[in-house]
């Protein structure tokens, strides 16, 4: 059911959530995750009427705080493991693209099974773009999910890669570029998105011929938007915010490279507000790329992930800078031999996203039917995404991502028992 007034809305939360001073309250939680949640997540998403989808978002966050389900910060955890007083685990940082409610229950319905610490559910500058899922529908989505799936406990929302694109910044207007991400960053906070992935790595510019110069503008644009993001964040609230010294999938990152970045970031903070905190981690590039790279049949090369690099960066980011260490984006498709490696060497934090998505692609669950549908849509409304030199399996396997946002009413809408297999 979709609400498409709030009148509908107040009759399908008669006797489960009671509203009182602005603020909802849960009067039968058994009722709240039988149907009222589907209810209200449905109407969030594609209601057509935007104050009733509005109004379902906000009853879905205060519903969650009230059964101990807040949004949250892991900055506290990632302070703990900058000062080395918690080690041994690596957080992962989960985007998911499609079918998000869904997902983010199987996400939750593990880590509970295997009593799984914190997970980030994230979703970045260019997801949201091609998923059609702004910050507050996402957020959400994963709220929803925990409250259908039982969780108890903070809920972390990541913005990951708020990125600065080095085209549109290099145009007449790089104002304009910046003022975006700066609007995205607001977007997000408001959402409950406490916790904020900065990518300028975007602007390093290596033909400069020394390695600061080069981090020049990367590190002060970061500099500035954290100043942003801690004039944003809410009272009581320390945002965990992440900066970036190397593009992922450019050359690899360097100690020269992080300890220029982290020199002129603090130097430039500083300036800004010298009573402000500065990043908790760093991402860095050691070997990986977005998605993997496709074979000319569909397939997936083995990358060549640089884990001593990434050792030492991690070292170097919580010995000399009290961060929690590096991150490792575009693990999703490494092989599942190479994960117990990244807790072994203290890598912070690492990101997974075209995993998951191929899970849901290459499920046998998955309606084969519809799957044909969406990659012959894909190969004449993006058509323009193909490269000259890519097999139709390698164009879809980099384009099908974007599937998930044109089909997303549809895929939102399977038949339950196909949503339930899909989940695993």
């Amino acid at each position: 059911m979709i609400c498409e007034n709030m009148e509908q809305m107040k009759n399908a939360g008669q006797g489960i959530l009671a509203v009182q001073d602005g603020e909802a309250k849960v009067l039968d939680e058994d009722r709240l995750r039988g149907n009222l949640i589907d209810t209200l997540i449905f109407t969030a998403v594609f209601s057509s009427h935007g104050e009733t989808a509005d109004a379902a978002r906000r009853l879905i966050r205060q519903a969650a705080a009230t059964l101990g389900i807040p949004s949250a910060s892991i900055q506290p955890l990632y302070e703990a493991m900058g000062r080395g007083e918690v080690s041994g685990f690596t957080v992962p940082a989960i985007n998911i693209r499609g079918l998000t409610y869904h997902v983010a229950q199987a996400i939750l319905r593990s880590a509970m099974k295997d009593k799984v610490g914190a997970v980030l559910f994230e979703i970045a500058r260019s997801e949201i773009g091609y998923t059609f899922q702004r910050p507050a529908e996402y957020a959400a989505a994963v709220t929803a999910a925990a409250i259908k799936s039982g969780y108890r406990g903070p809920l972390f929302l990541q913005g990951d890669h708020f990125q600065v694109n080095a085209k549109r910044f290099a145009a007449a207007d790089g104002y304009k570029e910046l003022k975006a991400v700066k609007d995205l960053i607001w977007e997000a906070i408001e959402a409950g998105f406490y916790n904020i992935d900065i990518d300028t790595s975007t602007l390093v510019d290596l033909t400069k011929p020394t390695v600061k110069e080069q981090q020049h503008v990367n590190y002060s644009l970061a500099a500035e938007l954290t100043t942003v993001i801690r004039d944003l964040e809410p009272a009581g609230v320390t945002i965990s915010v992440g900066g970036e010294i190397g593009e992922v999938g450019g050359k690899n990152s360097t100690i020269e490279e992080l300890q220029a970045y982290m020199e002129g970031y603090l130097e430039e903070l500083k300036k800004n507000d010298a009573t402000l905190k500065g990043i908790s981690k760093i991402s860095v590039q050691t070997g990986t790329t977005h998605g993997g790279v496709p074979l000319s049949d569909g397939s997936v090369a083995e990358m060549n992930l640089d884990f001593a690099t990434l050792e030492r960066l991690s070292r170097e980011a919580r010995e000399k800078y009290g961060m929690a260490g590096a991150v490792q984006h575009g693990a999703s498709t490494l092989p599942d031999e190479a994960f117990d490696r990244f807790p072994a060497i203290e890598t912070a934090e690492i990101h997974l996203a075209t995993g998951f998505q191929n899970i849901i692609f290459e499920s046998k669950n998955f309606p084969a039917e519809l799957r044909e549908r969406i990659y012959a849509h894909l190969k004449t409304q993006h058509a323009g995404d193909r490269k000259p030199e890519d097999t139709d399996e390698q164009f879809i396997y980099k384009t099908r991502k974007k599937g998930l946002g044109d089909f997303k009413r549809e895929l939102w809408h399977l038949p339950q028992a196909t949503l339930t297999a899909l989940e695993g």
